[in-house]
């Protein structure tokens, strides 16, 4: 039901909220408060769920920090009361918001320099750049442009994601080896490890591997094994029983990690220079974060709002800012983490940070004593899995458009300025809106009172229907995606056990689009529901088959367009009716017999 937001005013027909409308557009924003009040059984489950995320959260967050050139502590404090804040305010009740291995790259990449120039600590530069980075995003979501980042092509994130890969794994060469690096672009980074190599040392090495082999070993066993606290444990009790310490650096040596809560910070520094800055880490935030979110999203069945998410993300970076962190964004692993262990609730993730600020009371000099050569090959194997080959291989099948989108934000990530990376990626994402932008149109088919399949207006309620039809006009692109998934599970609503999508006069089908489909099929599938497409011309066929959405979807579940009028329809609905097994009185089994009977006289 809508609540009615305006009304007439007196003077020159002007419109002004009621009050009812005004709490609600405030309540909107504070989602924890419209969540429902949790048992006890669902929050032992997050408090289960919360202890295995923060198992994750405490190395990650001394590694990440690490990435960013920043005191390790920062990447706890960054764990702590941003992952609360966000939690509770953000429209996702399974993203985990905290240091990220994409922000933190970026975040190291103009820190350092920044706090040169400026003269001042890269502690407080990382402070103000929060600051920053949680007000764009703010504004972002009071200002409702939830829908902007549909407009940045996957293919660009895939290729910034793929190149922090490689330059965190080339980051953390020096620490492998125990030897100087340089600082510089990919050669001279290379160039300056190759160049210390006559010093290695055989114990860094050997413990940097030892750590990513066991990190590696333990993935295998489920992602609910916390492995990398389990290596980093091993490999510290390793050295400290072995005597090893006095050949390795630690993280104590980097700076202190003091058994204490967060402390309140207040950030003091606006330069326009960082300015440029966070507002890349603030789209890159953006980007990954609600990503995150529609993906879980799409498993749950819940109903995201990325308006809100994105408030929820710029007062998790506010929280930062003042309490001794960096900017932060929605974690993938942390947030996968936490959905598959079973959390119910948003008060998982505030168990989370609660957890992390009791490790950091009671675990604070244990932390110093962690080796960086273990650090190294946990992000080491961090890096590895940045780089996705199988999604690289999709990229480059699904056209020559994506392919093109992700070498040259690739290639920027090498060459240029990591922010300058994002500008590029963003750049290249408008230019390809600009060459394909239309208008996505979504209607709903029904059956008339004369039997025949027509288009009908959606808004207002439905009649209760197992089985749906949609039809979809337009570009499918990357612009488009966000657009047909929001429409596609609006109609995918309670009872209806299938739906049935025509895409007949959908043209320009690419990766991002095919892989929203097939997200939204495997998302009905966990309900025990279906989604059957019909319809699809041989261009679109082709890059659901490359891009790997056919197998997902299901090959039984795709009718391609063929040459007789409507069979391709036709034979989606008696598949559609099958698989929710509809009832013998239903008006689309009454049409298809209907077509059946003029066949045959035809």
């Amino acid at each position: 039901m809508r609540v009615h937001a305006r009304k007439a005013g007196v003077a020159g027909g002007t419109l002004e909220e009621t009050p009812l409308a005004t709490v609600a557009r405030v309540k909107r924003f504070l989602p924890f408060l419209s969540s429902r009040p949790a048992r006890a059984s669902a929050l032992g489950r997050d408090a289960l769920a919360a202890l295995a995320t923060t198992f994750l959260a405490i190395p990650q967050g001394v590694a990440y920090a690490m990435i960013a050139g920043l005191p390790p502590v920062m990447g706890l404090y960054a764990s702590v009361v941003p992952t609360i804040i966000g939690s509770l305010f953000r429209s996702s009740r399974h993203v985990v918001s905290g240091p990220t291995n994409a922000v933190s790259l970026l975040v190291g990449g103009a820190v350092g320099a920044l706090a040169q120039d400026l003269g001042a600590a890269p502690a407080e530069v990382a402070l103000s750049m929060a600051m920053m980075v949680g007000l764009m995003q703010l504004g972002a979501g009071l200002l409702r442009l939830g829908t902007v980042v549909d407009y940045i092509s996957s293919s660009v994130v895939l290729g910034y994601i793929t190149g922090a890969g490689v330059l965190i794994g080339i980051g953390q060469l020096p620490n492998l080896t125990g030897t100087t690096g340089a600082h510089g672009d990919v050669v001279t980074q290379v160039a300056g490890w190759l160049a210390g190599l006559h010093g290695v040392n055989p114990t860094a090495v050997a413990v940097a591997v030892s750590t990513a082999s066991l990190v590696v070993a333990l993935r295998r066993l489920g992602q609910r094994v916390p492995g990398e606290l389990i290596a980093l444990v091993v490999a510290t009790a390793a050295c400290v029983g072995l005597g090893l310490s006095d050949r390795l650096a630690v993280v104590g040596d980097l700076s202190p990690v003091p058994a204490s809560l967060p402390p309140l910070t207040a950030p003091a520094i606006l330069e326009p220079r960082l300015l440029m800055v966070a507002l890349a880490a603030t789209v890159l935030s953006l980007v990954e974060s609600s990503s995150l979110a529609r993906s879980i999203a799409d498993r749950t069945g819940d109903r995201l709002d990325l308006s809100v998410e994105f408030a929820g993300q710029g007062l998790s970076n506010i929280a930062a800012a003042f309490t001794g962190g960096y900017p932060v964004s929605g974690s993938l692993a942390r947030s996968a983490l936490n959905h598959s262990a079973g959390a119910q609730t948003r008060w998982s993730g505030v168990l989370c940070g609660v957890f992390v600020a009791a490790g950091l009371l009671l675990g604070g000099p244990l932390i110093e004593r962690v080796p960086i050569a273990a650090l190294a090959g946990l992000l080491l194997v961090v890096a590895h899995r940045l780089v996705n080959v199988s999604r690289i291989r999709q990229t480059f099948r699904a056209g020559r458009a994506d392919a093109l989108a992700f070498l040259g934000t690739l290639a920027g990530t090498w060459a240029l300025r990591l922010d300058h990376a994002i500008y590029l990626g963003v750049s290249i994402s408008i230019v390809l809106f600009l060459r394909r932008a239309r208008l996505l149109v979504v209607r709903e088919l029904r059956v008339d009172t004369s039997g025949r399949l027509r288009e009908v207006a959606t808004e207002g309620a439905s009649p209760a229907t197992c089985v749906r039809v949609v039809h979809v006009e337009g570009p499918l692109f990357f612009g488009a995606a966000g657009e047909l998934r929001d429409a596609l599970g609006a109609m995918a609503g309670d009872g209806v056990g299938a739906l049935v999508v025509r895409l007949k006069r959908a043209q320009g089908m690419d990766l991002t689009t095919a892989t929203a489909l097939a997200a939204i099929a495997e998302g009905l599938a966990e309900q025990g529901r279906h989604l059957v497409l019909v319809g699809m011309r041989p261009d679109a066929m082709g890059v659901l088959e490359r891009s790997g959405a056919a197998a997902r979807i299901g090959r039984a579940n795709l009718f391609p367009t063929q040459d007789g009028w409507f069979e391709a329809l036709d034979a989606g609905l008696a598949r559609a009716l099958a698989l929710a097994e509809a009832p013998e009185d239903s008006p689309l089994r009454a049409y298809l017999a209907m077509r059946a009977g003029r066949a045959q006289q035809g």
